[in-house]
C-alpha cells in the first residue's frame, strides 16, 4: 500500500469550509442569499471586467510567471520596490508558502484560537506544531498573551489577522506597532490584512520592509475578485526570493492578473465599495439593536451578532439556511455564540433581516 507521509496520514479528514454549492446540494435549494463568505456583493470594477473580457480569447496563453506589470503597479501603490512584492493565487496560497518556507516540521507556529482557520490548516499539513491562545472576552486578539507565548514557545511564524476574522475587531497603529516590536526577533509576523481596505489607512501599521514581517493583501474583498483568486504579499527581497523557490511559477490566473491591474486604476470604485460596506454594517447594527442583540463594531465587510450560546447560534444559522439565507458563525469561544453576516446589498440585507426575525420569533431564543 502506498501511504502519504506520516505527518499527512495522521491528519484527520477535514473540510475547512463548506461552500454554498454543497449546502444547496444538501438542502435542494436552487439559490441562496450569499452572506457567508465575506464576498463583495458589489462585484468587481467595471474596468476590471472590461479588461478581462477583452482578453478572454487569449486564455490559451499562460500568464506572466513574474506578474511584473501587476507588481510594478502594486509597488507604486505601496511605495516600495517591485522586488518587495510577490503575487499569489489569493492569501491562502501565500499563507501556505510562508508556513512551508519558514516553519519546519516540529516548529511552533502561533495564532489565536478561532481565527481564520487556513493558517492552521497549512501548519498541520506541513508538519509544524500549532500553538494557540484564546481571544479576549470581547472578541479581540489577546496581544499580550501572544507576545508572552511567543517568548516562551519561540514560534517560527506568528499569524495575526488585522482587521480580525471572524470578529471584525481592529488593532490600531500604535498598538499593532508596539506588539510587533515586542515579539522575539526570530519570529516572523505573518500579518493578514485582507480587510485593510475597510480600515482607515492612517490607522494601519506603518510601512516597514523587514525580514521578520510579511504583510498579506488580497483582491478578494473590496476589489470584488474572490473568484479570480489573486492576492499579494509585501516583504523583503530575500523573503520574496524565498517564496520564488517554492511557488508555482504558472499558478496565477492570467485573467486575474489583467483584472487586478485594471482594478488598481479604479480607486473611485473601491471607495464606493468601502462606503456601501459601511452602510451595510450600520444596517446590521440597527437590526441587532432592534432585536435586543449585541454586536461587535467591525472594520471589515461583515458583522458578528450575538445570539447567545454556541448551540443557539448553530440553530439560528441552520434555520436561516432553510429559508435560503447562508451565513457562517465563529467556531471557538468566546465568539461561538455569535453569527457572522457579510455585507450585502439592500435586498440581501432585507432578506436576512426578515429571516432572522422569523427564526428568533419561532425559536423564542
Amino acid at each position: 500500500m502506498i501511504r502519504p507521509t506520516p505527518a499527512v496520514e495522521a491528519i484527520p479528514a477535514t473540510t475547512p469550509f463548506i461552500g454554498p454549492e454543497q449546502l444547496m446540494r444538501e438542502t435542494g435549494l436552487r439559490e441562496l442569499v450569499r452572506l457567508g463568505a465575506n464576498e463583495s456583493p458589489f462585484g468587481p470594477s467595471p474596468k476590471a471586467i472590461a479588461a478581462m473580457g477583452a482578453q478572454l480569447s487569449r486564455l490559451s496563453w499562460y500568464g506572466d510567471p513574474e506578474s511584473l506589470d501587476l507588481r510594478d503597479a502594486l509597488a507604486h501603490k505601496h511605495g516600495c520596490a517591485f522586488e518587495e512584492i510577490v503575487v499569489g493565487s489569493g492569501i491562502d496560497d501565500l499563507m501556505g508558502l510562508a508556513v512551508r518556507a519558514f516553519a519546519a516540521p516540529g516548529d511552533a507556529a502561533l495564532s489565536t484560537l478561532g481565527t481564520y482557520p487556513t493558517f492552521d490548516y497549512h501548519v498541520v499539513g506541513y508538519g509544524a506544531k500549532p500553538v494557540r491562545t484564546p481571544y479576549l472576552p470581547d472578541g479581540s486578539p489577546d496581544l499580550e498573551a501572544l507576545v508572552s507565548l511567543a517568548h516562551r514557545e519561540r514560534p517560527r511564524v506568528l499569524y495575526l489577522a488585522n482587521p480580525d476574522n471572524p470578529s471584525g475587531r481592529f488593532v490600531g497603529r500604535d498598538a499593532i506597532a508596539a506588539f510587533y516590536e515586542a515579539l522575539p526577533r526570530d519570529t516572523l509576523l505573518l500579518l493578514d490584512e485582507a480587510y485593510a481596505d475597510f480600515a482607515p489607512r492612517e490607522a494601519l501599521l506603518p510601512p516597514a520592509i523587514e525580514d521578520r514581517l510579511i504583510r498579506l493583501r488580497t483582491f478578494s474583498k473590496a476589489y470584488g475578485m474572490a473568484g479570480a483568486r489573486i492576492g499579494y504579499a509585501i516583504a523583503t527581497r530575500r523573503n520574496v526570493e524565498t517564496f520564488g523557490k517554492i511557488r508555482l511559477q504558472y499558478g496565477i490566473n492570467r485573467n486575474a492578473q489583467i483584472g487586478a491591474l485594471a482594478a488598481l486604476a479604479d480607486e473611485a470604485f473601491v471607495r464606493s465599495v468601502v462606503e456601501q460596506t459601511a452602510q451595510a454594517r450600520e444596517a446590521y447594527y440597527r437590526l441587532a439593536r432592534e432585536l435586543g442583540l449585541r454586536h461587535i463594531e467591525s472594520q471589515t465587510n461583515f458583522v458578528c451578532i450575538e445570539i447567545g450560546t454556541a448551540q443557539a447560534a448553530v440553530q439560528v444559522m441552520r434555520e436561516l439556511l432553510l429559508r435560503g439565507v447562508w451565513i457562517r458563525k465563529p467556531g471557538a469561544a468566546p465568539l461561538d455564540g455569535y453569527v457572522r453576516v457579510s455585507a450585502g446589498t439592500e435586498p440581501m440585507r432585507e432578506a436576512f433581516a426578515t429571516a432572522l426575525r422569523e427564526v428568533l420569533a419561532e425559536a423564542a431564543l
